[in-house]
């Protein structure tokens, strides 16, 4: 065969495959059987070896083939990937409806979808072709997963149409799928996964692509990241054109007219769950119209014109075999029911947080008791009520210890608290659990130090307090149970890079009391370096309006201990920033910037800058970012691929700058 007839022939094939595959995983009705399918790939398999050359990367026959990855790479979403807030009941949804007409009046209409058990991804597709896709991550930073989504069949990699854009979904495990590859694991004495849930989301994070594609995932898409230039003016439009181009969305949707609609569509998915070939764990309630979004913006966290309306909890009876105690970083001694191992909405439950004494004497728990336990938020198991008129007499009272669990030292409730509290600055059980707060992403974000190794580091008395994670050596680290070369090398690195982090993360992972992330920010921004925080006075913090009496109080009495100032003094030795290294924010008053008191929005990609980095810029010179344009809005800053909020912004007859301009201005 010549290279000409073996080029359209491979063409040929390409194109029937990629039909018989959206018809089969898709549409989910094959047209032909198995056997020719398989047959004709094997067809294009001969012909692409025998034509390398005319390898192609949205080959049907390229869904597994990539190398076993060493990491993934982070990427960062253009358009932030928000999470919903909750509603939980009938008046929970008309508040939101509520919400919805006091902005935008009586006239639109919702769409309601069922909220599918997953993980939530991100796909990017250029002149029709697959060529990335992401985890959400924290909304903003996610993680490259291309490979591991590249053999889920259900996700094309060519579009119908040669159209660039990027669409958000939810991966999934089939429910066939997760009891197959739990009787594997239980068949190779394996330990099982919990849900599927927990199966899609290990399966995604594979290092080798072929585990992921022996998993048989799955992918629902439910919207756009950035309608473009196409033109969609609804999120039901848009949806019905993810239909257009191939891509699976889940039919079950429906516009409703009015929140009554949307009950009435709940009600019945509450009772048609079961029956599904995968798990939701709610709905999710949408306005429809783009413009009326647009009109509804957002919260930092989540969107105002969407909500997830989640399940009632399912309750299930089970025995509490004893009630264990812990002790966190701040000293709180929190009580911990232990149970008869029960499923609870899909996963097996052992263990239930009880709170606090309080708690468990209002609701009369004993050790031995018949209990209702729930999933609050389908998430983490809790005692609803005991059963106590099915006690036999055997049930014994529980007494909060007057001593720590950890340490023996006598245990103390604070004015106005329900916690006990150890305040021994000592504990085994703080020092370890302060360890696992100073590493971790809010704080000094030291990869390859997680709870585990800490712990590990911790038993060994290799670290006793955070400046001891400073002196560790590779010695110490390659003596330690699963720690390669590369594994050290990179942790030392991590624990190298981390010394210059910028002051409001040092204050936070120190885990002074009642100090936050926003808190330490605040502080570092105000202050500027470690020395001045460490002098200042309760009424120069009380200035300060986010700062109250009982944070005041908790800073000052953190910088005047003798272990304190010994431990920062270690820090600096070991050579770790004290200062603050980002921009100061200033007041529109002292501001002679031209963004002083301007409400800007950006959008588009940015080439120089992240939008992140654009946005601590502007605010640093008395400017405030919205996320919507409105007659509002200032400012708009408009990147590459800019969409509807340009196009608003426009109409609106809103200044708009490129991110040239945008540089130009900054840099005065």
């Amino acid at each position: 065969m010549d290279f000409k007839t073996a080029e359209a022939k491979i063409n040929d094939l390409r194109n029937l495959l990629n039909q018989y595959g959206y018809e089969y995983y898709v549409l989910d009705q094959p047209s032909v059987p198995d056997a020719e399918y398989d047959r004709l790939i094997r067809e294009l398999i001969e012909l692409e070896e025998q034509f390398p050359e005319l390898q192609s990367s949205d080959s049907p026959t390229q869904r597994v083939g990539a190398a076993v990855l060493e990491m993934f790479e982070k990427v960062e979403h253009r358009t932030p990937m928000l999470s919903l807030g909750n509603a939980f009941n009938d008046q929970d949804l008309r508040d939101f409806d509520r919400r919805i007409r006091q902005v935008v009046g009586d006239d639109f209409s919702y769409v309601a979808e069922l909220k599918i058990d997953g993980l939530a991804v991100s796909l990017k597709y250029e002149n029709g072709a697959f060529i990335q896709g992401a985890t959400r991550g924290d909304g903003t930073i996610g993680e490259d997963i291309t490979s591991n989504l590249r053999t889920i069949n259900s996700i094309p990699l060519r579009l119908k149409e040669n159209v660039t854009l990027e669409v958000r979904g939810e991966a999934y495990m089939p429910k066939r799928s997760f009891e197959a590859l739990n009787k594997g694991r239980e068949e190779r004495g394996e330990e099982l996964f919990a849900n599927p849930r927990n199966a899609a989301a290990g399966s995604l994070r594979q290092l080798d692509p072929k585990i992921a594609a022996s998993r048989k995932l799955d992918v629902f898409l439910y919207g756009i990241g950035d309608i473009g230039t196409t033109g969609i003016r609804s999120h039901s439009e848009g949806l019905d054109y993810l239909d257009k181009i191939g891509l699976k969305t889940n039919k079950e949707r429906k516009k409703c007219a009015n929140i009554d609609e949307v009950i009435e569509y709940i009600n019945g998915w509450v009772e048609e769950r079961p029956n599904l070939a995968y798990d939701i764990d709610g709905i999710v309630v949408k306005v429809d119209s783009y413009e009326q979004q647009e009109q509804l913006g957002t919260t930092a966290k989540s969107p105002r014109w969407a909500i997830a309306f989640k399940f009632p909890a399912e309750e299930v009876v089970t025995k509490l075999l004893n009630i264990e105690l812990s002790v966190g970083r701040t000293g709180v001694v929190t009580p911990t029911a232990i149970l008869e191992p029960v499923r609870v909405a899909g996963t097996t439950v052992q263990r239930a947080s009880l709170h606090n004494e309080d708690l468990i004497r209002e609701k009369d728990i004993k050790i031995g008791d018949k209990v209702v336990v729930k999933k609050a938020g389908d998430i983490i198991p809790e005692v609803v009520n005991v059963l106590a008129e099915q006690r036999t007499g055997d049930e014994t009272e529980f007494l909060m210890p007057t001593h720590c669990p950890e340490c023996s030292s006598e245990l103390v409730r604070l004015e106005g608290e329900v916690a006990l509290r150890c305040i021994n600055p000592k504990c085994p059980a703080q020092i370890r659990e302060g360890l696992i707060h100073f590493v971790s992403r809010n704080a000094m974000n030291i990869d390859g130090l997680g709870e585990k190794v800490i712990s590990q580091l911790f038993a060994e008395k290799l670290i006793e307090d955070v400046a001891d994670i400073y002196k560790l050596t590779r010695e110490q680290l390659l003596a330690l149970e699963r720690m390669g070369e590369k594994s050290v090398t990179n942790l030392l690195e991590a624990i190298e890079a981390s010394k210059g982090n910028s002051l409001e993360r040092l204050l936070f992972g120190l885990g002074i009391r009642l100090v936050g992330s926003k808190a330490a920010k605040t502080l570092a921004q105000e202050f500027s370096s470690m020395d001045r925080l460490a002098e200042v006075s309760k009424e120069e913090l009380t200035a300060i309006n986010e700062i109250g009496d009982k944070m005041a109080d908790s800073i000052v009495t953190f910088f005047e201990q003798e272990e304190v100032k010994e431990l920062l003094n270690e820090l600096k030795e070991a050579g770790l920033n004290m200062e603050y290294l980002g921009a100061k924010p200033v007041s529109a008053e002292e501001s002679d910037s031209f963004f002083a008191g301007k409400t800007i929005v950006l959008t588009g990609k940015l080439e120089v800058l992240t939008r992140n980095e654009a946005k601590e810029k502007i605010e640093a010179l008395g400017g405030n970012i919205s996320g919507s344009v409105s007659k509002k809005t200032d400012l708009l800053i408009a990147g590459e691929d800019a969409g509807s909020k340009l196009s608003k912004a426009q109409e609106l007859g809103i200044e708009t700058w490129n991110e040239e301009r945008l540089l130009e201005e900054l840099n005065k």
